[in-house]
């Protein structure tokens, strides 16, 4: 085992990798951000507090990103990150814009049929962008406060999207009122994207055209008085090894327990199928090797590992996930390759060196017949064991577009087909079986005063129903399933089904719909 004080900043900055999957940008996209940002936080003299602030809201920028995964595929003809990719750096209301990049960028090297579908979804839905950035913003500032980042950063989080002319979104906030992290963020996200896509001359001519518009002026004057110091950063020839000897302050502490759990949300977030897929897995993988008399710093580990084992599907397509039948053969390696993301992205914190290794297992198999690898899974590797057969039984049991959830009896005599094939390991199926029985019930209270009704309505429209379909489930009216929605955002305080899905997965409220 590997034993070491996690740091929170090299810890949120590998993670951060797998937001930059998510959002369709390449790796390292927000640590480059996240120096930028703090070059011009230091310029600026401000407090070492207040740098850290700007540090970790550019850092974290894309943590939204899987809040609006599941609409994005819809408009993207199953390509969110497409989606996403398109409209990097586009103004929330720059209708025109969104306009020339839907007509030019969007659904290029994709199949005519796919293209055209996605260009027509997206035309005639560019209006649906503002629920997106409020999705994508609430999502964010939740995570973030989970994380316990404070509540400079959170709010931070909120306003992203806006501009320094008010011109942005979700609130429309203009000048001073904009945070001083937020507008930091603006100036070193717009040279991030500009230098990535045009180089040094037009990043700068960028800025110069947007200071006062989507910039605050003295922040671009004071990011632009020394230039030379931006294409070091931006150049580098090793973002990471960069990244680490500019950390605000390497002795701030991480809880990596903490940092899983917000992670495996922010994964299963990805699609409405997922929902509560990571912590379900977790908790029978933990009360498994409890029952088996693991070490507790094995269990830990291994409790770790299964809520960060799908994290690497935030790299896919949500399209590849939620189709409704077979999927063809590169549709199933870009599937299957989420588990060498998941691996590689934890690699780059030592702390889960052991959690990493793990991860990388979890679809591999005894007889070598799994995969990315299709290497054999030893007797020595109990907790990789364990994760297999809670993944593979979690997953069964729960509805997929291509099948209905299967029962927990379908579900084990097809794990222990596989286990007697070699598959699987007899002794960690036999394990995870014997606790999955025995599911903790959301609590018989449900929270924020919701009724259970609501509760019912929640659960469902976490999982992407309409209010129509709501009402089919329930055998209720759609007016009345209607007004339960309104109540239950009421209540909870949110305004997006992304951050009422992760309300739901946080209280454990999905099963209600199963």
């Amino acid at each position: 085992m590997v034993a070491s004080v996690p740091r929170l900043g090299i810890v949120l900055g590998a993670l951060s990798s797998a937001t930059d999957l998510a959002a369709g940008v390449p790796v390292g996209t927000s640590v480059r951000t996240c120096l930028v940002a703090t070059l011009l936080a230091r310029r600026l003299g401000i407090s070492d507090e207040q740098v850290g602030d700007a540090y970790f809201t550019a850092l974290l920028r894309h943590l939204g990103c899987t809040a609006y995964s599941h609409e994005a595929a819809w408009y993207g003809a199953g390509d969110d990150l497409d989606v996403l990719r398109t409209f990097e750096g586009v103004g929330v209301n720059d209708r025109g814009a969104a306009l020339q990049r839907t007509v030019t960028r969007l659904g290029t090297g994709r199949g005519l049929g796919a293209r055209a579908l996605a260009v027509v979804r997206t035309i005639g839905g560019l209006e649906s962008s503002a629920a997106l950035v409020a999705a994508q913003c609430e999502q964010a500032s939740t995570l973030a406060g989970d994380l316990g980042l404070g509540a400079n950063v959170v709010a931070a989080l909120e306003q992203v999207f806006e501009t320094f002319d008010g011109g942005g979104g979700p609130a429309r906030l203009r000048g001073d009122a904009i945070s001083l992290p937020a507008r930091i963020f603006h100036v070193a996200s717009m040279i991030e994207i500009q230098h990535r896509h045009r180089g040094r001359e037009r990043a700068v001519a960028t800025l110069r055209r947007e200071s006062g518009v989507a910039l605050d002026p003295e922040l671009v004057d004071a990011i632009l008085a020394s230039p030379e110091d931006l294409w070091s950063v931006l150049e580098a020839s090793s973002w990471w090894d960069e990244y680490q000897a500019w950390e605000p302050d390497p002795r701030s502490p991480c809880d990596i327990d903490v940092a899983a759990r917000a992670f495996a949300n922010f994964a299963d977030l990805k699609s409405p199928i997922f929902l509560g897929h990571s912590t379900a897995v977790a908790d029978l993988c933990d009360r498994a090797a409890a029952a088996e008399g693991l070490p507790l710093d094995t269990r830990a580990v291994l409790r770790r590992a299964a809520l960060l084992h799908d994290l690497g599907i935030v790299a896919i397509p949500t399209g590849v996930w939620e189709k409704p039948g077979a999927l063809d053969d590169a549709e199933r390696d870009l599937a299957r390759s989420h588990a060498f993301h998941g691996a590689r992205l934890l690699a780059r914190i030592p702390v889960l060196a052991d959690e990493a290794r793990i991860v990388g297992l979890h679809h591999e198999r005894c007889d070598g017949s799994g995969y990315p690898m299709a290497t054999s899974v030893g007797s020595s590797e109990r907790a990789a064991r364990i994760l297999a057969c809670a993944d593979a039984y979690q997953g069964m049991v729960e509805e997929r577009p291509h099948r209905p959830a299967w029962s927990p009896e379908r579900a084990a005599d097809e794990l222990h087909r596989q286990a007697k094939a070699g598959a699987l390991c007899s002794r960690a199926l036999d394990g995870v079986l014997a606790v999955a029985g025995v599911r903790t019930k959301p609590s018989t209270r449900p929270p924020s005063g919701l009724t259970e009704r609501e509760v019912a309505v929640l659960a469902h429209l976490a999982r992407g129903l309409t209010n129509k379909e709501i009402a089919v489930a329930l055998g209720i009216a759609p007016k009345t399933a209607r007004n339960h929605v309104e109540h239950i955002y009421a209540k909870i305080g949110v305004t997006t089904r992304a951050s009422a899905a992760l309300f739901a997965v946080r209280h454990e409220l999905i099963s209600i719909a199963s």
